[in-house]
């Protein structure tokens, strides 16, 4: 069996060395005679697993102790929901629109109240970020709402937006653990694991404490509000009990490789070849302004519908899988999350000039 380089934007690449582990652990988890997968979420053994998960978690990030950590199910996209549903108290929420998910989330919020549209990157197909020095918070506003890393059109912010003591929403779901963040900026920060820590199934969130309350809107169901799984220790119900684990094995392989600094460099280094290649292509062209570039995604074109088509063929056949572009822009996209080997890369860049020899002018 020979492994394909994966360069999907999720579920994505999970670390090599994870899987093995898992595969190993598969029919008997630690002497136990079962998989994790028929494991009792009530365990003692499971009770260890989500413990240590979050124990890991909280090192990486350095969550501070007036936050909870609540690994919960629906995906990123429940949370659109969640978010104002639980912290909507005058009802207004402030949305910087910068791609498809903060403009979904933004839609979402609108069911429930006032979703003010305070900055936008619309008007140039979301490849940049906008100015959000000085935004025109509303006085009213129960939070402020960006989505940090945008997957389909591969912009970062790399400054936060000044929230004018606002509590500040994000959705991390792209660039979760890519690099180190101060958790104390943000009153509530989610992820979708599928990208960049787990499979499919798992999303996390980590939420300041005084946001945790029973004033939740009329009808909120029970399993939609913070606080239920807060106070069970995101054990309420059954948890997606298998995606936690294997996000537990993937905190532990971050730690063991140095944390998010080391996790940080790696990342910086590898998108650099990338970049550096698009920057001097005659061919292939980035997408997003230098200044907001996303390490995590990275989408490019050819300026040519057929040849897109044609470099997405021919690299499938070369072992390069998933580099179309999502559906609503086109052209290509490479996920290089951190379980994204430097090889990969490296190998991509190479298959790119060689398609560039072979069909440019």
């Amino acid at each position: 069996m020979s492994r394909v380089y994966n360069f999907s934007a999720g579920p994505a690449v999970l670390p090599e060395e994870v899987l093995r582990e898992a595969a190993e652990e598969m029919m008997d988890y630690r002497g136990c005679g079962m998989s994790v997968m028929e494991m009792s979420h009530r365990s003692k053994m499971f009770e260890s697993i989500i413990g240590d998960a979050e124990a890991d978690l909280r090192d990486l990030l350095k969550i501070p102790d007036n936050y909870k950590v609540l690994f919960l199910q629906g995906g990123a996209s429940q949370q659109f929901a969640m978010v104002p549903m639980n912290l909507f108290k005058n009802r207004v929420g402030d949305y910087i629109i910068t791609g498809q998910w903060a403009k979904k989330a933004y839609q979402e919020a609108k069911l429930y109240g006032t979703a003010n549209a305070v900055a936008s990157s619309a008007d140039k197909t979301f490849s940049y970020i906008p100015d959000v020095s000085d935004l025109p918070i509303s006085d009213d506003a129960d939070y402020v709402y960006i989505c940090e890393n945008n997957t389909i059109y591969g912009t970062k912010f790399k400054t936060l937006p000044n929230t004018k003591g606002k509590t500040l929403v994000a959705d991390l779901s792209s660039c979760f653990l890519s690099e180190p963040i101060d958790i104390s900026k943000y009153g509530l920060i989610f992820a979708g694991a599928q990208k960049n820590v787990g499979p499919a199934g798992v999303v996390i969130a980590i939420i300041r404490e005084d946001l945790i309350t029973e004033d939740v809107l009329p009808g909120t169901p029970t399993m939609l509000r913070y606080k239920t799984h807060a106070d069970e220790k995101s054990l309420y119900n059954t948890p997606p009990a298998y995606g936690i684990y294997i996000c537990g094995k993937v905190f532990k392989w971050l730690k063991n490789l140095g944390g998010l600094e080391a996790m940080k460099e790696f990342n910086e280094k590898k998108a650099a070849i990338l970049y550096d290649y698009l920057d001097q292509s005659k061919m292939f062209t980035g997408t997003v302004v230098k200044e907001d570039r996303s390490l995590m995604n990275v989408p490019f074109v050819t300026g040519s519908e057929e040849l897109d088509a044609l470099f997405v063929k021919e690299s499938k056949a070369a072992g390069f899988e998933n580099l179309k572009g999502h559906r609503s822009v086109g052209g290509m996209r490479a996920s290089i999350y951190n379980a994204m080997p430097i090889e990969g890369v490296e190998k991509l860049v190479s298959f790119m000039k060689d398609f560039e020899a072979k069909h440019g002018k």
